[in-house]
């Protein structure tokens, strides 16, 4: 069997322990305390932890995220603090309702990674759009959500790699801009947010906590969830939306070919979204997928399901609302009658096909 060198610390322990109790019996060396001998325990025990948490080449174990509900709506679990799933230790989100701690890319209303979405049937689907375009993700009578992607050409492949850089939220009479900052080099220390309510930009100090909102209706609020880089934005009958800026890092780019360069390390924003009011009109990437008798387009059944459909969903920019599927602006339509829309329940999918979820 081979010797890797994690097993240095466990025998480097046995034999010092050995020889120890031999040269104590033979006089040679004093007898160690009690109190000592727990000390060098310790430290040992210490250095076999951290060995066991590596093995050649890869990183130690990461230590997980803490998040919390932030929302007052349900008392029962606001601000009660969790740990990340394992799966996921630093990319998750409390769902209130159960006041569980779920990975962010395996909830309903997740878009994340090359674009990839949970779909609000429960059903995961990649839609990859094209590189510097703008696609409309949600679309209904009140409120408009276009996408703006960034990417880069495969030129093994017949399509871009691409990711969000961007969201423009039109409700109303009024927009709202969510971006991440163009970034050669990621650096944790650093805020790469952009924020602009009706054009205006909006400055959140960098502290956990820190509160916008609109001084009048309607009455939106933007929340940081960590010290930089994160928020919650949430129109309190409209949506609220989990927004993280992360940056293509280079295992994610030598994994998937990615060949991510000094020059741009593609920051982009993760998101998680909840619908409060949708009508069963709603069209849009991911908006179709909340209609009552929705049926998904996508190819199940294969390792990466896509949804096509450019023409369908293309936008002239950030905040156009003139996308064939648009709805934005249309007589309204009965609302769905789930209020704010039910957690599911998911199981599997994770890294796999798809998702089954239970309402």
């Amino acid at each position: 069997m081979a010797l890797h060198f994690y097993h240095v610390p466990r025998l480097l322990l046995i034999w010092l322990i050995k020889r120890r109790y031999i040269l104590t019996c033979m006089g040679v060396v004093p007898a160690v305390s009690m109190k000592k001998l727990w000390g060098i325990c310790g430290l040992f025990l210490m250095v076999l932890w951290l060995s066991e948490s590596m093995t050649v080449g890869q990183p130690m174990a990461i230590i997980p995220r803490k998040v919390r509900c932030r929302s007052v709506k349900y008392s029962p679990c606001y601000l009660i603090w969790h740990f990340c799933p394992i799966v996921c230790p630093t990319s998750c989100l409390v769902d209130c309702i159960s006041c569980k701690p779920v990975c962010s890319c395996n909830f309903p209303g997740a878009v994340c990674e090359d674009p990839k979405f949970v779909g609000g049937d429960g059903i995961t689907f990649y839609f990859h759009g094209r590189k510097d375009q703008d696609f409309c993700i949600v679309s209904d009578t009140n409120l408009h959500i276009n996408a703006h992607f960034i990417g880069k050409r495969n030129p093994n492949m017949k399509r871009d790699f691409t990711w969000v850089q961007s969201i423009g939220i039109m409700f109303g009479s009024h927009k709202l801009l969510v971006a991440a900052k163009t970034t050669t080099t990621w650096d944790d220390n650093l805020d790469r947010l952009a924020l602009s309510f009706d054009d205006m930009p909006i400055h959140l100090p960098n502290k956990d906590g820190s509160k916008w909102r609109t001084p009048i209706a309607p009455c939106v609020s933007i929340t940081r969830t960590g010290d930089r880089n994160r928020v919650v934005i949430e129109d309190e009958e409209n949506f609220r939306i989990n927004a993280v800026v992360v940056p293509i890092t280079a295992e994610e780019s030598r994994v998937h070919s990615y060949n991510i360069t000094d020059e741009d390390c593609f920051a982009h924003l993760e998101l998680g979204f909840k619908f409060y009011k949708l009508t069963n009109g709603v069209a849009g990437v991911l908006g179709q997928t909340y209609r009552r008798n929705y049926v998904s387009k996508a190819k199940m059944g294969v390792v990466m399901p896509v949804l096509g459909g450019l023409h369908k969903f293309s936008s002239s920019s950030i905040f156009a609302t003139d996308c064939p599927e648009s709805q934005f602006g249309n007589q309204a339509l009965p609302e769905n009658s789930h209020g704010e829309y039910p957690t599911l329940h998911c199981s599997s999918g994770v890294n796999g096909t798809g998702v089954v979820c239970k309402k």
